[in-house]
C-alpha cells in the first residue's frame, strides 16, 4: 500500500479528537444520545475546518449499535464506516455531481429501508455547486424525507444554498481552528510519528494554514518530505519561500535608519532566494499591525508573529501614526500587485515611500497609562482662554477632564475644512424602494452579507468589507438594495456619490451581487417603515422606484489617420504630402 497522507491517517474517528469546533460537537453529541437526531443538517465554514469529518463521524455515530459511547469504533457498523464500505452511508460530491439527474436518482433510492444501520446517511459535500434544477428536485425530498433518511449537506459557500433549502436543516456554522489547538494536533501526530519539530516551526506551520487543520497537516507533510525527521523553522521557511522574524526586523530597521542601499540589496537577496515578495508585504503589515496595537494597549497577549522584544524595538523608534502611515504604503503596494508584471520593483518602490513616512515625526512612542486630572474653572483667565482655543466646541461645565500630555511641538490652529453636506434620501424615494422590494431577495442577499466579516480581513478587500459589515440589509429589490446604519453620519457617508460607487462595484466583484447600495440610518428607517405600513393600507404607495446601476466610462482614442502616423512617426516638418490629381 502506498504512502497515506497525514490528514488521512489523522482524521478523526471520534468526536473527541475533533479539532475544535466544540459547542458543534457537543450538540451532535448529545442529540446521537438522546436520540433526537434532526432530518437534515447543514455544515458550513472555510475550507479544512472539520466539516465532512464531522459529517462522516455523524453518519457513523447514527448507526453505530453502542449508542452510550457512538461512535464505539468497535462494532461491524463502525468498522464499515472506517472503510467506506457502509451500504448505507453515501457520499456525493456536487462538484462532480451537481446535475439534476444523479439527484433524481439519489431520491429514487431513498424511499428503500437501510440495508447495513439503522439510518441511511446522504452526505452531499460542496452542495452549493448543485444546479437550479437539482435543488428543486432535492427540496421536497429534504422537506418530507422518510423517517430512516438522514440528510448531511455540506458547503463553503452557504450564501449560494437557496434560502428554502437552509430553512429545512439544522444549520451549523464552522470557524477557523484557533493556532493553540492546531498546534497541539501537531504536536500530538509528530510525537506519534517520532520526528523531532521546533515549537516555533510548529507556529509557524499552525500560522500558514490560516486556521485549517487540514492544511497544516498537508503542509507538515511537506515539511517532513524536505527534511526528513527534523524539522527546523529554516525549513519550514526554505520551502514556502517566507522571511524570518530577524529578516523582517531588519528590513524595518534600514527604513527607519534610511540606509536604503542596504534595504535594496537585502530585497535583491531575498528575491534570489525565490521569497514570496507578496507574503513577505502581507507579513510586514502585520509585524507593523501588532506593533500599533502594543503600542495602544500594552497587552503582550494579543501578538502573535512578534514577541515584545521585538515590538518594543519596533516602538522605540517611531510612533504610531508613522507606523500606521507605512502600513498605508504597503497595503496600497498591495493593491499593485494584481496588474503587476515585476513584483520586486512595486515593492522596492513602496519600501523607499516607507522612508519618506519616517521623516513625519520622530518622535518615539511612549507606551504608558493616560493619567486625568480634574480642573476647576476658576483659574486665571489666560488659561481659560488656551483651553477655550483648544476646545472650541465644547461646553464647560464645572469640571473638565484633560489627559495630562507631554507636548514638546508647537500647538499651531488648524481650522478644519468645511465640507459639503452629503444629502439624505428622501422619505418618497425610500418608500418607493420598499414598493418594489421583496422577501425572497432580502433572503438572499442575507446570506451574501454573511461573508463580509471574512474578507473583512483581507488586505484588499478591508475597507469595503468594513464599512458595510457593521450594516443590515433591510429591504432588496431586483437591482438595489437598502441597509440600515447605527447614525445618519454613516448613511451619508455610504450614500456619498464617490464611495458608493466603490462599495457597488466591491460588492459586485467579491460577491457577485449587482446591485446598487442605498442607505438609511435604522432611526429614519423605523418610522418609514410605519409610514409604509399606513399609506399601504389606504393604497397610496408610491410606484416601485426604476434604478440606473453605475457605469464604468470607457473611452475610445480616435483613429489617427495615415497621414498623423507618419507625422508621429518622422515629424511634421520632414513629411510633405502629395495628392493625386
Amino acid at each position: 500500500m502506498g504512502y497515506k497522507a497525514l490528514y488521512r491517517t489523522y482524521r478523526p474517528t471520534s468526536f473527541e479528537e475533533v479539532v475544535g469546533q466544540k459547542h458543534i460537537v457537543t450538540t451532535l453529541m448529545n442529540a446521537v444520545k438522546q436520540n433526537k437526531t434532526a432530518h437534515a443538517y447543514l455544515l458550513c465554514g472555510p475550507r479544512g475546518t472539520g466539516k465532512t469529518s464531522v459529517a462522516r463521524l455523524l453518519a457513523k455515530a447514527v448507526n453505530c449499535e453502542d449508542k452510550e459511547k457512538a461512535p464505539c469504533n468497535e462494532c461491524d457498523n463502525c468498522k464499515a464506516s472506517d472503510a467506506g464500505t457502509h451500504q448505507d452511508i453515501v457520499e456525493i460530491d456536487a462538484a462532480s455531481s451537481s446535475g439534476v439527474d444523479q439527484i433524481r436518482d439519489l431520491i429514487e433510492k431513498v424511499k428503500y429501508s437501510p440495508i447495513q444501520g439503522k439510518f441511511k446517511v446522504y452526505i452531499i459535500d460542496e452542495v452549493h455547486m448543485l444546479s437550479q434544477g437539482a435543488f428543486n428536485a432535492l427540496l421536497k425530498t429534504l422537506e418530507e424525507p422518510p423517517a430512516h433518511v438522514i440528510f448531511v449537506l455540506a458547503t463553503t459557500e452557504p450564501y449560494k444554498v437557496l434560502p428554502t433549502i437552509i430553512s429545512r436543516c439544522q444549520r451549523y456554522d464552522f470557524g477557523k481552528v484557533g493556532q493553540e489547538e492546531i498546534i497541539q494536533r501537531l504536536r500530538y501526530v509528530v510525537d506519534t510519528e517520532g520526528i523531532r519539530v521546533d515549537d516555533e516551526a510548529l507556529r509557524l506551520v499552525a500560522v500558514l494554514s490560516d486556521g485549517g487543520m487540514r492544511d497544516a497537516l498537508s503542509i507538515l507533510d511537506q515539511c517532513i518530505a524536505y527534511a526528513q525527521d527534523e524539522i527546523t523553522v529554516k525549513h519550514v521557511n526554505d520551502i514556502y519561500g517566507i522571511t524570518t522574524i530577524k529578516e523582517k526586523m531588519d528590513l524595518i530597521q534600514n527604513i527607519f535608519d534610511k540606509d536604503a542601499k542596504s534595504l535594496l540589496n537585502t530585497i535583491q537577496s531575498l528575491n534570489e532566494k525565490g521569497v514570496d515578495i507578496r507574503r513577505l508585504t502581507n507579513d510586514l503589515v502585520e509585524v507593523l499591525k501588532e506593533s500599533v496595537i502594543y503600542a495602544y494597549t500594552s497587552d503582550s497577549g494579543l501578538l502573535q508573529m512578534l514577541n515584545v522584544n521585538e515590538v518594543e524595538t519596533i516602538c522605540s523608534n517611531r510612533n504610531a501614526n508613522v507606523l500606521l502611515k507605512m502600513i498605508d504604503v504597503l497595503m496600497e503596494a498591495t493593491v499593485s500587485y494584481r496588474n503587476a508584471s515585476n513584483v520586486t520593483s512595486y515593492f522596492e518602490v513602496a519600501v523607499l515611500k516607507m522612508m519618506g513616512a519616517t521623516e513625519v515625526s520622530s518622535k518615539p512612542i511612549e507606551i504608558i497609562q493616560q493619567t486625568v486630572v480634574k480642573q476647576p474653572l476658576n483659574k486665571p483667565v489666560e488659561q481659560q482662554h488656551q483651553q477655550q482655543d483648544i476646545y472650541p466646541d465644547e461646553q464647560q461645565e464645572d469640571l473638565v477632564e484633560l489627559p495630562i500630555l507631554d507636548v514638546k511641538e508647537e500647538v499651531k490652529e488648524i481650522k478644519p475644512k468645511k465640507e459639503e453636506p452629503v444629502p439624505t434620501l428622501s422619505v418618497e424615494f425610500v418608500l418607493s424602494l420598499l414598493s418594489g422590494a421583496s422577501k425572497e431577495n432580502k433572503e438572499i442577499d442575507k446570506q451574501i452579507w454573511t461573508t463580509l466579516d471574512g474578507k473583512s480581513r483581507e488586505i484588499t478587500c478591508a475597507k469595503c468589507a468594513t464599512i458595510l459589515k457593521h450594516t443590515d440589509i433591510a429591504a432588496s429589490g431586483q437591482d438595489y438594495i437598502v441597509i440600515t446604519t447605527d447614525s445618519p453620519a454613516e448613511a451619508n457617508q455610504i450614500n456619498d456619490l464617490q464611495l458608493n460607487q466603490e462599495l457597488y462595484y466591491f460588492v459586485k466583484e467579491q460577491c457577485d451581487l449587482d446591485k446598487m447600495i442605498y442607505a438609511i440610518d435604522k432611526e429614519s428607517f423605523v418610522k418609514i417603515t410605519l409610514e409604509f405600513k399606513e399609506r399601504w393600507t389606504k393604497n397610496e404607495l408610491p410606484d416601485a422606484a426604476m434604478i440606473t446601476k453605475y457605469k464604468k466610462v470607457v473611452t475610445k482614442e480616435k483613429k489617427k489617420t495615415n497621414e498623423e502616423k507618419l507625422i508621429d512617426l518622422f515629424g511634421e516638418e520632414n513629411i510633405s504630402i502629395f495628392e493625386e490629381e
